[in-house]
């Protein structure tokens, strides 16, 4: 948004918050590199949930979830521990859908 006036030269009812000039906030940045040791505390936590769980401990939609977001975090891992991970994750899973 601008500064400018329309066409019916009326000026905007609020500027934007962001954008170039003194007077304006610099839009925020995201760190986009994840923290690898951050990504693995939430893996071995996750992980962990799935080895202590007598049965299935998230709803079917959540554990579909999972199923695509564990193996997609490993990705930030070095590529041994990210392997072995997944293949915890997914054994600990197929055991619990056998005893759903």
């Amino acid at each position: 948004m601008t500064d400018q006036t329309d066409l019916f030269g009326k000026s905007p009812a609020q500027g934007s918050l962001f954008g170039p000039g003194d007077d304006r906030m610099q839009a925020p940045r995201q760190n986009s590199i994840p923290d690898p040791e951050t990504v693995r505390l939430r893996l071995l936590s996750l992980l962990e949930k799935a080895r202590s769980a007598e049965k299935m401990p998230w709803s079917e939609r959540d554990a579909r979830m999972w199923q695509t977001v564990f193996p997609n975090m490993a990705k930030w891992l070095p590529e041994d521990e990210a392997e072995q991970l997944r293949f915890e994750f997914a054994r600990e899973m197929d055991r619990l859908k056998r005893v759903a």
